[in-house]
């Protein structure tokens, strides 16, 4: 199994995704940013570590929204999805496009299959 790390960055009422690049699994979907927990990891420690790697951004890590495991017919994944802020602003360091969704907007994008709770959570009591 593999642990991942996410972070839910909301600005303005909007959500801070990527876009997974080409050559990698799931490519080409949006995701909240994060990544792979190194072994020993604790996965605060991991994600403070992504969004620097990936965002040049350093970050304060807040409540774990949310835990959930999905299997792929690749792998198996155990997400831990936590509030996350920003000291300054995102510049994605891998070729990644990244934007900032409107929460009405999260689920008409294409996200991994993984998301779907984090998604339901997040727009609970929305319309559509």
């Amino acid at each position: 199994m593999v642990l991942v790390a996410a972070a839910v960055v909301e600005r303005d009422g909007r959500f801070l995704l990527t876009r997974r690049l080409k050559g990698t699994h799931l490519a080409g979907t949006w995701e909240f940013p994060g990544g792979k927990c190194e072994p020993d990891e604790s996965p605060e420690d991991c994600l403070h570590r992504e969004l620097l790697e990936e965002l040049a951004v350093p970050s304060v890590i807040g409540e774990r929204l949310l835990i959930t495991r999905h299997a792929y017919l690749e792998r198996t994944v155990e997400l831990h999805f936590f509030t996350a802020t920003l000291d300054g602003d995102p510049s994605p360091q891998l070729g990644q496009e990244m934007k900032w969704v409107a929460r009405g907007e999260l689920k008409s994008l294409e996200l991994p299959e993984a998301d779907a709770d984090l998604i339901a959570l997040l727009c609970e009591g929305e319309p559509g």
